[in-house]
């Protein structure tokens, strides 16, 4: 989308409307006009972007000079450096234990072998910049005990800017009782005095509301806890982040922690969905992954453009949803040039419809728009609608701007491919050798008609898909939609697991001929029941979610990767077989309409300290409710009657403290078909 068009002085009045409509309360300087951070150093003026090893390391012996020094390499051969990735930084664990006679923090000679201004010479060579940690107390947050900062802020201030140090995380473990604003000041004004220019990042996760004083401290600061690498740890983080968007701006961003994408905890489509909304939200984007193991799909999510270019925009407004509900919200961000960014943000776990207006998000009526899709990178014209079927968990982000030329773009257009539910907020399930009902749509968004459409839905090669209603129109004129019904069957013997299934539509416009038009969608092909009684723990899943680390087979949940949690231990009692969860959780099996019972022993793992409720939900519905258990209340049965639900759903929440140590235990857990 060009930005020529939109960039005139006069529409600064209505940028500036938008975003005290939006509740911000910076100070915000028209377009073009210098904006300097209020440390008055011209630092972190977009928010940083870089890497830090932390997500994907923590304290483990790979991190160490040769991920550093391949980042830095990544970086510039994937074309990340060219998409604004700037900082290669270090976390926790980069040093000794105990500082050398003269003070000075020592590097560990095995991780770092020639030093640390070794590897930043390195980072510096490949121009990029280069960032270290270190925490605001005696001592960092590791358990090994490794040197804080507090009592030697100067000292170590210098021997980092002696190093090139670009940046620094400064943490807050340790800190002796101190005020942070104390600590985090006196670190500001020793990098300062050595005069060498180093983002400073606060990392006192929000515990004392940075974003009151953080602005002249630090150019940004942690407003969370840590983020994990699961989908309820992004939506918490986000939701928390989003209250503080008055208090970011240019130099002083609020910080909702690392990305986690390319770790592998989560979907493609929720990784995409945590991009958009760290970008929205003006966040730092700091890649958490080690980028030598990742997929050409997370370079993908990262290397957007498009996204980039919001999250860096200039006037540096943190986007803040104008509607949520039901868990579909529509977040809204004011650009430099006048165009608004627009993320339309599915927190469920089914496909859902979200839709927006020009006038809803606060721009100027218009005849016209220009609407780019920043994901498919594509480019339309609407008379103001914007509309998308949101996968689950996922984000549809577009770029709208009014645009007097608007008919020089085809019609913007919204397609889908949905299936038939068997109840609300169901998968697409298609069970081998039984028919689903699917349902394409192509809804014409634009001022003008397009003519000739045909749909096409595809599937794997060795699926029936047969249309039957019309599949073609040879007209659909502006504001209305076309449909057509489909019956889709998976061959008996189809192995469990996700398959695409894609709507395609050809549509002809007088200006720009025949085009093609694409949408994913998926079917879901369930285990099938087998007669008889079986461990769930044996059974393939439909889908699952868990509040910290995976859902465990036969395990205690540990929190953070799949095996690192102990037997599933209950009052003294070791079972071997059983699911080990953490609120909050969800699991899902198909029964097909077959089964008639589900059985287990629940309660909090021994020795955590959580209190949580266990339910059983059919088809939709909850049939079963613990009520509140504590690691103080004895093991308790559960007996749950599924007869005819065709899908099952176990499910564990927080019971009214919160969700730390909400370890939960579904021991001996059986199901009769």
């Amino acid at each position: 989308m060009s930005a020529k068009r939109r960039t005139p002085a006069h529409r600064w009045g209505q940028v500036l409307a938008a975003s005290l409509l939006l509740g911000s309360t910076a100070v915000l300087a028209p377009p073009g006009t210098a904006t300097a951070s209020p440390l008055g150093d011209g630092l972190a003026l977009t928010p940083p972007m870089g890497f830090n090893n932390w997500n994907s390391t923590h304290c483990e012996a790979d991190f160490d000079d040769a991920l550093i020094r391949g980042i830095a390499d990544i970086f510039v051969s994937r074309g990340l450096k060219d998409a604004g990735y700037t900082y290669v930084n270090l976390d926790d664990c980069w040093a000794l234990p105990q500082r050398a006679p003269t003070g000075d923090l020592v590097p560990d000679p095995v991780r770092f072998p020639h030093g640390i201004k070794a590897v930043a010479d390195y980072v510096h060579a490949k121009g990029l910049k280069f960032g270290i940690y270190s925490s605001a107390g005696t001592k960092t947050c590791n358990p090994a005990g490794f040197p804080g900062a507090l009592g030697h802020e100067q000292q170590d201030a210098n021997l980092f800017a002696s190093w090139g140090v670009d940046y620094l995380k400064y943490d807050n473990c340790n800190n002796q009782g101190v005020g942070a604003i104390e600590r985090y000041t006196k670190m500001r004004d020793a990098l300062r005095a050595t005069e060498r220019p180093i983002v400073f990042a606060i990392c006192e996760w929000g515990t004392n509301d940075p974003w009151q004083w953080g602005k002249g401290v630090g150019h940004l600061w942690r407003t969370t806890i840590d983020i994990n690498d699961s989908w309820a740890s992004v939506v918490s983080i986000m939701k928390s982040n989003t209250a503080h968007a008055a208090h970011a701006g240019p130099g002083h961003w609020n910080d909702p922690d690392m990305l986690e994408v390319g770790n592998g905890g989560m979907t493609a489509t929720e990784y995409r969905s945590h991009f958009s909304l760290w970008s929205m939200m003006a966040a730092p984007l700091l890649i958490g992954a080690d980028l030598r193991k990742v997929s050409p799909e997370t370079f993908e999510i990262l290397g957007n453009r498009d996204v980039i270019a919001i999250d860096q925009d200039p006037l540096g407004v943190q986007g803040v949803p104008i509607r949520s509900g039901n868990g579909l919200t529509v977040f809204v961000k004011p650009l430099a040039n006048g165009d608004k960014a627009v993320a339309l943000f599915n927190e469920n776990e089914t496909p859902a419809r979200i839709e927006t207006t020009a006038a809803e998000i606060g721009l100027p009526q218009a005849s016209g728009y220009e609407l780019r899709d920043l994901w498919a990178h594509t480019d339309g014209h609407t008379t103001g609608r914007i509309s998308a079927l949101v996968p689950g968990h996922g984000t549809a982000m577009y770029r709208i701007g009014a645009d007097r030329h608007w008919f020089q773009q085809p019609p913007a257009l919204d397609g889908a491919a949905e299936v038939e539910l068997s109840y609300a907020q169901a998968l697409p399930v298609v069970a081998p050798g039984t028919p689903a009902a699917y349902t394409t749509t192509l809804a014409n968004l634009g001022g003008a008609p397009v003519h000739g459409v045909r749909a096409h839905l595809s599937g794997p090669p060795d699926w029936s898909i047969r249309a039957t209603s019309e599949p073609g129109t040879p007209l659909l004129p502006e504001s209305e939609e076309f449909r057509t019904t489909w019956q889709v069957s998976a061959p008996p013997g189809t192995p469990p697991g996700r398959y695409p299934v894609t709507a395609t539509f050809t549509y002809l416009t007088p200006k720009h001929g025949t085009l093609t038009t694409t949408y994913q969608s998926e079917a879901v092909v369930p285990e099938l029941p087998v007669l008889g009684t079986r461990y769930l723990s044996d059974v393939l899943w439909l889908r699952s979610s868990n509040g910290w680390g995976p859902v465990e087979k036969d395990r205690a949940n540990g929190q953070r990767i799949a095996g690192d949690g102990g037997p599933i231990t209950l009052r003294g009692v070791t079972y071997a077989k059983g699911l080990g969860t953490h609120a909050p959780a969800s699991v899902e099996y198909f029964t097909g309409g077959s089964c008639s019972q589900v059985r287990a022993v629940v309660g909090v793992d021994d020795g955590r300290t959580g209190a949580v409720t266990f339910e059983v939900w059919a088809d939709g519905e909850r049939i079963h409710d613990s009520g509140v258990l504590t690691q103080a209340d004895p093991a308790k049965p559960l007996n749950a009657d599924i007869s005819g639900a065709k899908a099952v759903r176990l499910v564990v929440t927080d019971g009214g403290n919160g969700t730390a140590g909400d370890h939960a235990d579904w021991a001996d857990l059986t199901i009769t078909c």
